[in-house]
């Protein structure tokens, strides 16, 4: 499959997904070249703001495919596992079956083509019918594993219901398929009946919505456990900042005292002349202090880290993976070389000035320490475009067309191509790379087409991510 995925995720977000090995050295770096008619630079957005309010993560143990050990034949066996691995894996197979639900039904949402709407969603439904079954297959008859397989059996039944009904509130309506539609409708009727019939909720918790929703808020994370790695994030640079600030003061200070043994030396004596100008010189310090400050502080974190991250199993608390992470404004001449050589193929309508945010991140992945049976995690990264989008322009324009001898007019939107231009090194291997081109307007991403690069630059493996699931919903298929 492909290294790194990137793909659209919400109208305003763009996510990028990818696996690591246990005991990998991955660098990856992203570089958002936002053309300065937008308005976003380093004075309109912050960037620790923005790394705060606008880039999520999650990190997770992985399983390729869809045959994980719950529904192999080796976890059959249950009376030679333990309670704490029953819920490892069962936790690890209904978060994954979570995701791949959200996942597909977020891409089939941005569908637009009527009659391949209708069958993806057939196929959707049916996929989530074949894993509900083989999930419950598999139900112990331990009370003391039951109740972790009915929290879990609870929350993906409702889960897959709200995604389907989601998907056919905002679907367009067709008379040609109503068939199809009355099929997910049944799905969704059956699941609902499911629950009330194994007694999952009470009737107060199904009729008021915020209490369902919550208590499905709170199964979501107790699914988590176990799978998602907990995440320690701490700033970097803490006291090179203090010195720094240290420093623009000392500089302040410098010139201030300078200032105020001259104006002494002009003014004879304690004047209303003397004491005025040392207002104005102190007014002046306030003034110039924060600037002096964060000007210097720029020039000393230009290129640095800005935070750390551990990743650590909740269970066994050991380390799993340390992270570096980097979030900048940089300039066109710090750009590596392979880069610059992928921004001259752009067409000539293309190169304009652009303001270029690079988001960078380090992992060192431990060799050991991973749960039993996994030796890969998944790290999924979204980008928020809100902010973005909020500087962007209304589309005000429009176009006039004759037709008949009748005139009538047609408003068009703004448009805006940013360019993405990722960057990954393993280890000691030459770095490889791959460009995007994301075209959007103030209240959406219209599309997100990868280009081509130009020879001598290294492209990353072009393996479908679509073969790898094929692969793996065949390889299940043929299971009993």
């Amino acid at each position: 499959m492909a290294k790194v995925r990137v793909k659209q995720e919400d109208s305003l977000s763009i996510k990028f997904l990818h696996q690591m090995e246990a005991g990998d050295n991955r660098r990856l770096d992203l570089y958002l070249f936002l053309p300065k008619e937008m308005g976003v630079n380093p004075q309109s957005i912050d960037e620790e703001e923005y790394y705060h309010s606008s880039i999520t993560g999650r990190r997770s143990y992985y399983s390729s495919g869809l045959h994980l050990p719950l529904v192999q034949s080796r976890f059959v066996s249950q009376k030679k596992r333990t309670v704490e691995e029953f819920r490892l894996y069962l936790n690890l197979f209904a978060y994954q079956f979570s995701v791949a639900i959200e996942t597909d039904s977020k891409e089939l949402a941005q569908v637009e083509d009527l009659a391949e709407f209708y069958a993806s969603l057939e196929e959707l439904s049916e996929q989530v019918i074949h894993l509900l079954k083989r999930f419950r297959r598999n139900e112990p008859s331990d009370e003391k594993w039951k109740s972790y397989f009915e929290n879990a059996d609870n929350y993906l039944s409702w889960f897959c219901e709200q995604r389907l009904l989601k998907l056919l509130a905002h679907a367009p309506r067709s008379s040609e398929y109503a068939a199809v539609t009355e099929s997910v409708i049944a799905l969704c009727k059956a699941e609902a009946q499911y629950r009330q019939t194994h007694k999952y909720n009470s009737s107060k918790t199904i009729k008021d919505a915020n209490r369902i929703a919550n208590k499905m808020h709170l199964l979501r994370r107790l699914i988590q456990q176990g799978v998602v790695l907990k995440e320690d994030l701490k700033p970097l640079g803490v006291g090179l900042k203090r010195m720094t600030t240290g420093v623009a003061t000392a500089m302040i200070m410098i010139v201030v005292s300078t200032l105020i043994i001259k104006a002494q030396g002009v003014f004879s004596g304690l004047t209303i002349a003397l004491v005025l100008t040392l207002a104005v010189i102190y007014g002046f310090r306030e003034i110039f202090k924060d600037e002096v400050r964060n000007a210097l502080w720029r020039i000393i974190q230009r290129g640095r880290p800005r935070w750390g991250r551990l990743l650590q199993d909740t269970t066994s608390k050991i380390t799993i993976a340390k992270q570096l992470v980097w979030l900048d404004f940089i300039r066109k001449k710090e750009l590596p070389e392979q880069v610059t050589k992928i921004l001259k193929r752009r067409h000539s309508q293309n190169k304009v000035d652009a303001e270029i945010l690079h988001y960078g991140i380090h992992t060192r992945v431990s060799a050991k320490g991973f749960l039993a049976g996994y030796s890969q995690i998944q790290e999924q990264v979204n980008f928020s475009f809100v902010p973005f989008a909020r500087n962007l322009e209304r589309g005000k324009a429009k176009i006039y067309k004759e037709l008949d001898g009748k005139i009538s007019n047609e408003s068009v939107e703004r448009r805006y191509q940013v360019n993405l231009i990722l960057s990954l090194k393993e280890g000691r291997g030459e770095p490889q790379f791959a460009r995007y081109k994301i075209t959007m307007n103030r209240s959406t991403i219209i599309e997100i087409t990868e280009s081509d690069l130009p020879s001598g630059v290294n492209n990353m493996d072009e393996t479908p991510f679509e073969e790898e699931l094929l692969e793996a919903s065949a390889e299940l298929k043929t299971k009993p």
